[in-house]
């Protein structure tokens, strides 16, 4: 039994419905958002699936300096709220410095802290005292029960609004692997967990100055941790993942998204009729 996180009208955790959270990887532009956004809470409404938008408007920790890294943060800020008020969805999007704060808390519902930075105790420790839900990304140099020490810094603050997020392990170099009994392990810990099956695939520097990918993994990975037990999936879903700016090789098809939440709306309603 986990703490039930409110995000809005979405109860995450608790036995609550299967939440989605997805979004392109990057914010590449304001109707690639909206578009995106939009077709996406069409789908989930129909599969009474609760659904949160999330993209970055700063991707600062790629491994190249060519790389995109979106249109910064006061920009991406007034998109994500344009995305915000037109279709009346919560936002998740992810920080990488404490200065980036005192704007980010005046837009989104949800702040994340990326795997590559869930150990920095200041920005960890900065992000709780908002009092907003903060999701962890779980690093990919983790042990599951390692995240529980990072937990107890959110704690400190007395901010118990708290999502921890599996996105793989590394296995080798330039290389992920999912091991789902990390699950239930966190789970343990008292808080909702959510699987990101996107960056589950991704193969870190896999295409030497940037990352390759392997999207035809994506649904069965999100159909067995969904069959195995998770409060929500995080996907990065684009309309055409080849000429994404960023992560393409791992986001999957926005086309291809309605077919998978019909098969996980299948798995969900199984699982309740137990």
């Amino acid at each position: 039994m986990s703490y039930q996180v409110k995000v809005g009208n979405i109860k995450i955790g608790n036995n609550n419905p299967l939440v989605l959270i997805a979004g392109p990887c990057v914010i590449e532009s304001e109707e690639l958002c909206l578009e995106t956004a939009k077709r996406i809470k069409e789908i989930t409404h129909k599969l009474d699936i609760p659904f949160i938008f999330k993209s970055s408007f700063d991707k600062a920790n790629r491994l190249s300096l060519e790389s995109f890294r979106g249109p910064g943060l006061k920009k991406g800020l007034y998109i994500l709220n344009k995305v915000k008020e037109k279709l009346k969805v919560p936002l998740l999007s992810d920080i990488h410095c404490v200065s980036q704060l005192p704007e980010a808390v005046k837009v989104l519902d949800i702040i994340q802290i990326p795997a590559f930075l869930c150990r920095q105790t200041d920005l960890v420790i900065e992000t709780a005292k908002t009092g907003k839900v903060i999701n962890i990304k779980k690093g990919q140099f983790l042990a599951p029960w390692d995240i529980l020490a990072i937990i107890k810094k959110v704690e400190s603050t007395g901010n118990k609004k708290i999502l921890i997020t599996e996105r793989g392990t590394s296995f080798g170099y330039n290389n992920l692997v999912t091991d789902f009994r990390s699950l239930e392990i966190m789970r343990q810990f008292g808080y909702p967990v959510i699987y990101d099956a996107t960056h589950s695939v991704q193969l870190p520097g896999g295409k030497g100055a940037v990352s390759g990918g392997q999207r035809e993994f994506v649904s069965g990975l999100c159909r067995a941790a969904v069959a195995f037990g998770c409060d929500g999936l995080f996907l990065e879903v684009h309309p055409s993942p080849d000429k994404a700016l960023c992560d393409g090789p791992n986001m999957i098809d926005l086309d291809e998204l309605k077919k998978l939440l019909k098969e996980i709306k299948r798995i969900t309603d199984a699982l309740w009729q137990r």
